[in-house]
């Protein structure tokens, strides 16, 4: 669990420094974007993947990259130190810390 939040922790600063529309102020600001996210999608996210189940199937899971780049929104909110422009570069930040994830765990 502390190598995935490490993980996530060192990819969510590299990916917003990385992207213009996404600014995350200092590591620790990233390993608590790290932590809410972990706790976002334990609790939210399968809430919402049950209410949009239908549009879920129709899109062939497509639909799971935008509740991703939702959730991320949902943190950017509440942290402080974390700045999305808009809902692309949260669709882009989730698509690239998807693919990090993917090549990790």
């Amino acid at each position: 669990m502390i190598w995935s939040l490490l993980i996530n922790s060192i990819g969510i600063f590299l990916i917003g420094y990385i992207l213009k529309g996404v600014q995350i102020k200092s590591f620790f600001t990233a390993v608590g974007v790290a932590i809410l996210l972990a706790i976002v999608n334990t609790l939210v996210k399968p809430i919402l993947v049950f209410l949009t189940l239908p549009v879920t199937i129709i899109t062939f899971g497509l639909f799971i990259l935008v509740i991703n780049a939702l959730m991320l929104m949902l943190v950017d909110a509440l942290i402080e130190g974390m700045k999305i422009k808009n809902f692309g570069w949260a669709f882009l930040f989730s698509l690239l810390l998807a693919v990090l994830n993917l090549g990790f765990f």
